[in-house]
């Protein structure tokens, strides 16, 4: 249901978007594309840093074993 209706909407938009005329609905896909990339990355690094919390450290055979390999 979510999907059909996401489907529904953008077709929407696109029709809006050519509306416009190609400088304006060009410049308003732009900032919608881009919005999307820069929010898709936000949440990508918030979930890097939960990660990161969560897994566990290095303790000290792992620390010995990279010293040694090194």
């Amino acid at each position: 249901m979510y999907l059909l209706l996401s489907i529904i909407l953008s077709a929407i938009l696109g029709y809006i978007l050519l509306m416009m005329g190609p400088l304006v609905g060009g410049i308003v896909a732009f900032g919608i594309v881009l919005g999307c990339i820069f929010r898709g990355l936000y949440l990508l690094n918030d979930i890097h840093k939960r990660i990161s919390n969560i897994s566990p450290k290095i303790d000290k055979v792992q620390n010995a074993y990279k010293e040694e390999k090194q």
